[in-house]
């Protein structure tokens, strides 16, 4: 078979950042470190942080009276921030940059008495902690149908933020139909939508024609890589989400297909070289790098970090 390495894939900015936090607060303290939630969606980079001494909760309850406790980096409810200061907890941010940013827009928004719509999927780490970032009504949707039986108190007074492991394509047919429906809505531009998500869609989308099975290494609870997978399959390719190497199946490569392989934002590159290892093992022709989009962006770690750490 052949082989075409998708560029750009795998971590992006907030994923180097948060488990770099991780890190570095093992280095800086004694373990135990505990992590409120999965640092980012990926069972590699957790157990391998496991290993070191970080302890991953649900709860703080888990976490003890003083202990040092970092955020994930999908962000957390404003609840649990003043849950964590009044348990006396040593916190470390590891929230995304641009989930931050979209906190802020949401309490902008609500502060100036619009009702508020979160454009991603209920459920999701990202999105709860973004709903409880703010007071008041909320409405978290994901399809244009939804849109149509949407009910708010005021029409002229909505307004909406999305969850950034959606991309512009993720969103854009939903965010139509919420500003056909409701002509004053207030919303962000669509480049605050996660160029990380973006920018790995348009590198699959832009080698689809191309190849005839697309791999994307990511964990199943990763929102990113399953957007990853979909894309594949709207492209009609025969498109497999696996967490590793051993999860590859040799019939999938019976007729000397081109493979292309990517990965989800928060995959770790080792992972990516399990899986070209095991292709080679089976026999690969050629192995290519895809020319893609450049990723230069990096995010700062939090000052209080930096600052234990030169003590």
């Amino acid at each position: 078979m052949d082989v075409i390495l998708a560029q750009p894939r795998g971590f992006c900015a907030g994923v180097v950042r948060a488990v770099e936090i991780v890190e570095r607060a093992l280095n800086i303290y004694e373990p135990p470190i505990y992590v409120l939630h999965e640092i980012v969606h990926n069972r590699y980079v957790v157990d391998n942080l496991k290993t070191r001494g970080a302890v991953f909760v649900e709860t703080l309850d888990e976490v003890p009276h003083g202990a040092v406790c970092i955020f994930s980096a999908h962000g957390v409810a404003t609840t649990v921030v003043k849950n964590a200061d009044q348990r006396q907890l040593q916190v470390i941010d590891a929230t995304c940059p641009l989930v931050t940013k979209v906190h802020s827009q949401a309490q902008r928004y609500v502060e100036q008495g619009f009702e508020l719509i979160i454009v991603g999927h209920a459920g999701h780490p990202e999105v709860e902690g973004t709903r409880g970032c703010v007071a008041g009504p909320v409405h978290v949707l994901c399809t244009p149908s939804e849109v149509m039986t949407l009910r708010v108190k005021n029409p002229e007074r909505v307004a909406y933020v999305t969850q950034t492991t959606l991309s512009v394509d993720d969103t854009s047919e939903v965010i139509e139909a919420l500003t056909k429906r409701f002509p004053k809505i207030q919303g962000p531009a669509l480049s605050d939508i996660c160029y990380a998500t973006q920018n790995r869609q348009n590198a699959v989308r832009q080698i689809a024609s191309d190849i005839d099975v697309l791999l994307v290494v990511g964990a199943h609870n990763s929102s990113n890589s399953n957007r990853l997978q979909e894309v594949g399959t709207q492209a009609r390719i025969k498109a497999y989400l696996i967490e590793k190497a051993e999860d590859l199946q040799a019939d999938w490569f019976a007729n000397n297909p081109i493979v292309c392989i990517t990965a989800g934002a928060s995959t770790p590159e080792v992972l990516v070289t399990g899986v070209l290892e095991r292709l080679q093992s089976w026999g690969v022709f050629s192995i290519k790098q895809m020319t893609g989009e450049q990723e230069k962006t990096t995010f700062k770690i939090p000052v209080n970090l930096l600052r234990e750490q030169a003590v």
